[in-house]
């Protein structure tokens, strides 16, 4: 029986161990890395893929924003166009269908307990200027839209020598826009819109006959007109072939025809202000 050197075997079978465990450490510092590496790789991929999200989205933003620009370009020079063409209209061939389509839903018909008038919108949040004598001796104000919608108008104050009150009514509105009246012309094409004899949202047209032309009150402040102006007239606006609003119809020469006056937008707009002013504490227009 041959003799087993255990002291060789045991070196034998360490140095077998040794081996073994270097190649474990090997191969665990090689999963390791390899863990490492694509871990890194998948960061450094969904950095990557973020940041093209990312430049992708701002320039998609970016086009849309590009595109929502030119939407509203397109829409203002749309709108822009229907204007001018509506005052091309009707400073070519007398014909204010535009004008009147536009304007005619910021009329009112004013209706007292004693008379009638008209008046027209002046903010969209529903201030009213008429004439001050429309109201004299009233007692309660309704006022009528174009929509057929009744309304309670609030009383904030008048300026008897302009002869300009200012209502008020609760809700949204389409306003007229007051123009310059010290760019009108004699000659000029004008259109009147109102309530004459209660024919309510009637529009009758003309040209301006004369300017700065002394009222009542002794003033030089108002246009005279051909326009024909009847009772429920007053207090309507006289209109521009621009759809506004260059003077608010005051009163006519008894007995004639064709002689109107209108109180000059300029001097209007300034009395609504000195009203809104003492009786509100701020001007409106």
């Amino acid at each position: 029986m041959r003799d087993i050197d255990f002291k060789k075997t045991h070196k034998r079978h360490k140095w077998h161990l040794n081996i073994l465990t270097a190649v474990l450490l090997v191969v665990i510092v090689g999963q390791i890395y390899i863990f490492i590496y694509v871990e890194r790789k998948i960061d450094i991929s969904v950095e990557s893929l973020k940041k093209d999200f990312n430049s992708q989205f701002i320039a998609l933003n970016t086009n849309l924003n590009t595109l929502s620009d030119a939407v509203n370009l397109v829409s203002s020079a749309q709108t822009s166009l229907k204007d001018e063409l509506s005052s091309l209209k009707a400073e070519t061939s007398a014909d204010f269908s535009g004008i009147i389509e536009q304007e005619i839903k910021g009329i009112v018909s004013i209706k007292t307990d004693v008379a009638q008038g008209s008046g027209f919108i002046i903010t969209n949040d529903g201030y009213i200027i008429t004439n001050a004598h429309v109201l004299v001796g009233a007692h309660i104000a309704k006022i009528y839209t174009y929509d057929n919608k009744v309304y309670t108008a609030d009383f904030i104050g008048y300026n008897g020598d302009m002869d300009i009150a200012l209502l008020k009514i609760d809700g949204s509105f389409n306003e007229l826009e007051f123009g310059d009246s010290e760019n009108v012309k004699i000659g000029e094409k004008v259109l009147a819109l109102g309530n004459p004899l209660g024919l309510s949202f009637t529009a009758t047209e003309g040209i301006i006959s004369a300017i700065h032309r002394e009222g009542i009150n002794g003033l030089p402040y108002y246009f005279q007109t051909d326009v024909s102006l009847n009772p429920g007239n007053s207090g309507g606006p006289l209109i521009n072939t621009d759809g506004e609003v260059i003077g608010v119809n005051n009163f006519k020469v008894a007995g004639a025809e064709g002689i109107g006056f209108a109180l000059e937008s300029n001097y209007a707009k300034d009395t609504v202000n000195e009203i809104a002013m003492q009786n509100l504490n701020q001007t409106i227009l």
